[in-house]
């Protein structure tokens, strides 16, 4: 025999013999049944925590889509000059592009309907170069924003409760007045809607509209000054360590904020939110993993004799524990390995077993008309998956550590009694 005999011995327990008695029949089965909740647990870990992944990935890219990766405003909201401080931006390696921007409150009115709105100002050709929004347009585009001709492009949930469609004037209510004779009054100025976007942040969607830069500053009496300048960065991730690092380069008295802290409730409820299921889900493969404990007392109790026969020929207590772990961590692994393959094929497959399970049931999960994202999305991280199976392999190590000590401390003499 090659094998060394604990784990011969605790592979042969592990596996049902059709000779064997009804109760190793029995056995063998609980160690099935423990084995497949380890499977599922596992699986299902992976397919949540993937699923997870991919809706805060969605919502990221979708948010990213609007708001910047770096964002440098003036103070009280203008910068007397930007060109500056976006040429001292692009210098750091990391930042891809730089726009101007101006930022600002009003009302839109038509036919009877009022609605708040920010106004953003852009530069519809640098626009494109820091965000995504060019790609979610429904109708019309950026470029058809030019200086002087007063077109608005609105967000879609914004258009809905407005009535309006492309050609349609909206009146834009500017909160500073103009001083007369007769008292002060709003300033008020007609724009032509020129297109819609939807980027499926109902913040944006339903707040946001996009004015030419040069008319936001002919509206709000800006000149030539700014809000302040957006930066977009090679890597996202980056953008608290860049924002640090712009805050010494850039010689105006500037502040500097980033996606991170604009959001950052946001992500962290979505952070917490993946936390919690992971203890959630946890629970599951621990039930599972304990199962393994009454597998190997019940194998314990009926191995009695053969234990007691074993210490009778030489061999030692830590021996004994060695088998039993063995039969222990054997379920765990195997449990765990086909659940892993389980959760990844379904988690790399779920935009098609999704659909598929919709339509037979006749069903749809996520309805368009309900939910911003209708598309269950999945991104599968390594980093979760070996956190997956380091948990769920200590879990059933762990489970198998008490049944062992048990079958270590059998007396050869008591069990062989009635032998």
């Amino acid at each position: 025999m090659s094998l060394p005999y604990e784990l011969f011995i605790g592979l042969r327990y592990t596996r049902a013999r059709k000779r064997l008695a009804g109760r190793n029949h029995f056995i063998s089965f609980i160690s099935a049944i423990s084995m497949l909740g380890i499977t599922l647990g596992v699986g299902a870990l992976i397919i949540v925590l993937s699923v997870m992944n991919g809706f805060q990935q969605e919502l990221r890219a979708r948010i990213l889509g609007v708001a910047s990766h770096v964002q440098i405003t003036g103070p009280n909201n203008y910068l007397d000059d930007w060109q500056p401080v976006a040429d001292a931006a692009r210098q750091n390696s990391e930042v891809v592009a730089a726009a101007p921007y101006v930022n600002a409150q009003g009302m839109l009115s038509f036919s009877g309907n009022v609605r708040g709105a920010v106004v953003r100002g852009i530069a519809p050709a640098m626009e494109e170069q820091v965000a995504d929004l060019g790609r979610n347009m429904v109708t019309g585009s950026l470029e058809q924003l030019k200086p002087g001709a007063f077109g608005i492009v609105l967000g879609s949930e914004m258009a809905r409760s407005l009535g309006v469609y492309p050609g349609d004037q909206v009146t834009l209510i500017a909160p500073q007045g103009l001083v007369t004779p007769a008292g002060m009054i709003p300033r008020l100025k007609q724009f032509r809607v020129v297109g819609v976007f939807a980027v499926g942040h109902y913040e944006y969607d339903s707040s946001l509209a996009l004015v030419h830069i040069e008319d936001a500053q002919r509206l709000y009496q800006l000149g030539d000054r700014v809000s302040g300048v957006r930066l977009k960065l090679h890597d996202l991730f980056k953008s608290r360590e860049v924002s640090r690092e712009l805050s010494s380069t850039i010689p105006a008295d500037v502040y500097l904020s980033d996606w991170t802290r604009q959001h950052a409730t946001f992500f962290r409820a979505v952070e917490i939110e993946k936390r919690v299921m992971f203890i959630i889900l946890t629970l599951i493969v621990a039930v599972a993993a304990f199962n393994i404990v009454s597998t190997l007392v019940m194998v314990v109790t009926d191995k009695q004799a053969d234990v007691a026969i074993l210490r009778t020929l030489g061999a030692s207590p830590g021996g004994i524990m060695k088998i039993f772990l063995v039969q222990g961590a054997l379920i765990g692994v195997i449990g765990t390995l086909l659940g892993v393959v389980f959760g990844v094929t379904v988690a790399l497959n779920i935009d098609v077993i999704v659909p598929a399970i919709e339509h037979l049931l006749n069903v749809q999960f996520l309805s368009k008309e309900v939910y911003f994202i209708s598309d269950l999305p999945s991104d599968v991280q390594l980093d979760d998956v070996l956190v997956v199976t380091g948990v769920a392999l200590v879990l059933s190590l762990l489970a198998g550590l008490y049944p062992s000590w048990r079958a270590s401390r059998v007396r050869p003499a008591e069990a062989l009694r009635y032998e």
